[in-house]
């Protein structure tokens, strides 16, 4: 499968997954943030992370402590809202720094020099524009870096009301919320398999519902 990605306008990317290979680092995160309330309780942390791909730290965390803290930790103090992001936050940054990036990228927005570049992710905004800053990628993106605490479907609404976002576009992304995400902006989607946790990815877009590549580098392999 091959798009024909001259004909959009704006292209939107998911970050972890899709430019980063940065899926492990923060599951790995999460695990650590939420230990002091037992390996039980950071399991159940991790799974709802995984399950729930794409949704912002914020909401996680929340999540975290109404309602898988009540059921598998013991009642004792422990981090509180404002530790846990701080810690989570701690250990993203410096897996960020040096990750993987998705190769291509110089030479895919060179060939799409009609699109206007945008990442709409559920990380931290302020973590991201200073991570795609040092490593020299946030040239890239000319129609800006967003994440949270704003959620995607607000980011996109946004952007479309001020015409950040010009149609056709397309939103490439790596998990089910970006795929419903896309879908509710009315964006063309593409699922980018190789870094994703999401398990349905690649059997939906074996069935037909939306088109696939390993990376976004495919795109350069005519």
């Amino acid at each position: 499968m091959m798009l024909d990605l001259d004909k959009y306008l704006t292209m939107v990317f998911d970050c972890d997954g899709v430019i980063f290979d940065s899926n492990q680092i923060k599951t790995k995160a999460f695990y650590t943030a939420a230990k002091s309330y037992g390996d039980a309780a950071a399991q159940a942390m991790v799974e709802y992370h995984i399950a729930h791909g794409g949704i912002s730290r914020y909401v996680k965390f929340a999540y975290f402590l109404d309602h898988i803290v009540p059921k598998y930790a013991p009642p004792r103090s422990g981090p509180d809202l404002y530790e846990l992001l701080e810690t989570f936050a701690d250990e993203v940054l410096k897996g960020l720094m040096s990750c993987p990036v998705a190769k291509g990228l110089d030479r895919l927005r060179s060939t799409t020099p009609q699109a206007n570049w945008l990442i709409v992710s559920g990380g931290d905004q302020d973590e991201l524009r200073k991570v795609f800053g040092s490593r020299s990628i946030a040239k890239y993106f000319d129609g800006g870096i967003f994440g949270s605490p704003d959620t995607k479907n607000v980011i996109l609404s946004r952007e479309l009301d001020n015409r950040n976002i010009r149609r056709p576009a397309i939103f490439f992304g790596d998990s089910i919320l970006d795929q419903a995400t896309a879908k509710q902006a009315d964006l063309d989607f593409v699922f980018v398999a190789d870094w994703s946790e999401w398990i349905d990815g690649a059997r939906l877009a074996n069935q037909g519902r939306f088109p696939m590549v390993r990376t976004i580098n495919d795109f350069l392999e005519k």
